[in-house]
């Protein structure tokens, strides 16, 4: 079993940047593959990024690549979602998720998330 906890959410000006944090308990984190999706007002969730269990292999949805870079740190069971460039449709609540032995980009592929962190980029 796995928790996750996300953080970093906010308010902020088109064009300014925030760090999400998405810490997992559970000794099986550094196994998993982790995944960035996000879910606006009214819309489907989306796909936002995932990297692989070692860190070696990012994977970027188009809306967000070049503007947006996951990490993540095994030994604080920490996965980090920094966000620069920010623009008003990136407004959502974003959720962390684990359980992928891949990099997926399909919601279905992730067994456990977490609660969700608002972010709310204002023009």
């Amino acid at each position: 079993q796995v928790h996750l906890v996300e953080s970093g959410g906010g308010l902020v000006q088109a064009g300014g940047s925030l760090r999400l944090s998405c810490a997992a308990s559970g000794r099986t984190f550094s196994t998993y593959a982790m995944g960035w999706f996000r879910q606006a007002p009214g819309k489907e969730r989306e796909f936002v990024a995932a990297i692989s269990w070692s860190g070696g292999n990012t994977y970027y949805a188009d809306s967000v690549k070049g503007r947006f870079t996951i990490s993540r740190d095994n030994a604080k069971n920490t996965v980090y979602l920094q966000m620069n460039s920010l623009k008003p449709e990136d407004t959502a609540v974003y959720y962390c998720a684990t359980g992928s032995r891949y990099t997926s980009s399909n919601y279905y592929d992730y067994d456990y998330w977490g609660q969700g962190t608002q972010v709310t980029v204002s023009s």
